[in-house]
C-alpha cells in the first residue's frame, strides 16, 4: 500500500466517550469503513457486547475479503477485553496475523532486539531517498507498534526511514516476551539505536509514550528532535489537588486496605475496572495500588524536562478527554534548556481537538513534518 486515507472528522459514533474515542481511533488512523464503525456503535451498550459486536465486524469483513479492516477489528475486540480472558491472547495473534497478511509485499522489515534477557519488536521501513535524520516512533499505556504503520508508512513516503517499536509493557514485548512497563524510557531506546547504528534521531511519542520520549532524549544525546503528542507531564497532576494528596497519602499509609477496596470496586464492568486491569496487566503486577504506582513515578521529577537540550515539538489537543489542558504550558515551561521549543495546540475548527489528534491525524502529520524539515 503506497499511501493511506486520513479521513478528517471526530465522529459520534457513540454517546459515551470511553466507547467513542475507541471508535474513531482506528477509523482516523485510515483502517477502518465509517459504516463498519457507525453501526457497531449503535449495538454496543457495554464492555461485555463491545467485544460481541467488534467480533461480529471483524468476521463479517473477513467474510468479505476486507482484511485490513478486519484486522483492526480483531484488534478494537482485544482492547477492551480483560487480561483474565482467555480470548485476549488469539485476538492479539489473530490481529498479528492479519495484518502482516494485507501488508507482505510492503517493505516492512521485522527485528527482535536482545534486551534484558527478552526481545524488543522492532519494524523498519526504508525510504529510496532518506535524508539525515531517522524517525524512531513509539506509543504509550496501550497501543501496538503496528497500529502507527500508516503514519510510519507517511514518514517513509516523505523520504525517511522509520523505525517504530515496542518497549517493556507494550505490544509483543509484553505478550510474547514477558516485558513489564518501565518508566525509564532511555534503556529500550538505546538498545534500539544501538541496534540499529541509529544517529540523528527524531523520536516520536505518542499519547503516554510522550512522556517517555521526553524522558528518553534527557539522557540520549543521538536523539536530536523529539516530538510528543498527548502526554501528561506528571500524571498525578492531572488529578485533583485533594484527590492527588488524598492518593498519595494512602499511597504510604493504607495501602493493604486500598488494595482491598480496590479489589471490590474494580469488579465492576466499566472504565475505571478496565484501567486498573490494564495497568496490572502490563506492569505485571497482582495488586492495584502496586500497579497505579507507575502514575506516581510518571511525574515531573523523573521525566527530566531540564536536560533535554533538543528540539521538541509539543502537540496537544485542546478537548483532549484524558489529559487536562493544563498539561500542555506545565511541559512547554519545564523544557527550560532545550535548543527549541514549539507548542501547537488544536482546536475543534480543525477536526483535531482530541487525544492524539484523532479525528485529523492526517492535519498532525503535516505540522510534524513541516517542524521536522524546518529543524533539520
Amino acid at each position: 500500500m503506497n499511501e493511506f486515507n486520513f479521513p478528517i472528522g471526530y465522529h459520534k459514533f457513540h454517546k459515551a466517550q470511553l466507547f467513542n474515542f475507541q471508535l474513531n481511533r482506528w477509523y482516523s488512523l485510515g483502517y477502518a469503513r465509517f459504516e463498519d464503525i457507525e453501526e457497531a456503535g449503535k449495538k454496543i451498550t457495554n464492555f461485555k457486547n463491545w467485544k460481541f459486536e467488534m467480533l461480529r465486524q471483524a468476521e463479517k469483513a473477513l467474510d468479505e475479503g476486507r482484511l485490513l479492516n478486519a484486522a483492526f477489528y480483531y484488534r478494537a475486540a482485544e482492547f477492551y477485553t480483560k487480561s483474565i480472558d482467555p480470548e485476549k491472547e488469539s485476538l492479539y495473534d489473530k490481529f498479528i496475523e492479519l495484518f502482516y497478511k494485507v501488508f507482505e509485499n510492503d517493505a516492512i522489515e521485522r527485528h527482535k532486539i536482545a534486551y534484558e534477557g527478552a526481545f524488543l519488536p522492532a519494524l523498519r521501513i526504508p525510504s529510496s531517498h532518506a535524508t539525515k535524520t531517522t524517525i524512531v516512533l513509539h506509543g504509550g499505556f496501550d497501543s501496538f507498534i503496528e497500529e502507527w504503520y500508516s503514519m510510519m508508512k507517511y514518514f517513509s513516503n516523505h523520504g525517511f526511514n522509520v523505525i517504530g517499536f515496542e518497549g517493556p509493557g507494550q505490544g509483543a514485548a509484553l505478550r510474547k516476551y514477558g516485558l513489564p512497563l518501565t518508566y525509564e524510557w532511555e534503556k529500550p531506546t538505546k538498545a534500539v539505536l544501538d541496534y540499529f547504528n541509529a544517529e540523528n534521531i527524531t523520536l516520536i511519542g505518542l499519547s503516554m509514550g510522550g512522556w517517555f520520549a521526553i524522558r528518553a532524549a534527557a539522557f540520549e544525546p543521538r536523539i536530536k528532535r523529539v516530538i510528543a503528542s498527548g502526554h501528561a507531564i506528571d500524571y498525578m497532576k492531572s488529578m485533583n489537588f485533594i484527590f492527588r494528596i488524598l492518593h498519595l497519602w494512602c499511597f504510604e499509609h493504607c495501602r493493604e486496605f486500598m488494595n482491598r477496596m480496590a479489589a471490590i470496586k474494580f469488579q465492576r464492568n466499566n472504565m475505571a475496572s478496565w484501567v486498573v486491569d490494564h495497568l496490572k496487566y502490563i506492569t505485571k503486577k497482582s495488586k492495584p495500588m502496586d500497579a497505579l504506582e507507575i502514575y506516581v513515578l510518571m511525574n515531573t521529577d523523573n521525566i527530566h524536562s531540564e536536560l533535554v537540550k533538543q528540539d521538541v515539538l509539543i502537540l496537544t489537543g485542546r478537548e483532549d478527554h484524558l489529559i487536562p489542558f493544563k498539561m500542555h504550558d506545565m511541559q512547554i515551561r519545564a523544557l527550560t534548556n532545550a535548543r527549541s521549543v514549539t507548542g501547537k495546540v488544536f482546536a475543534r475548527e480543525e477536526h483535531a481537538q482530541n487525544h492524539c489528534q484523532n479525528g485529523n491525524i492526517g492535519l498532525a502529520l503535516e505540522i510534524m513534518l513541516k517542524w521536522i524539515e524546518e529543524t533539520l
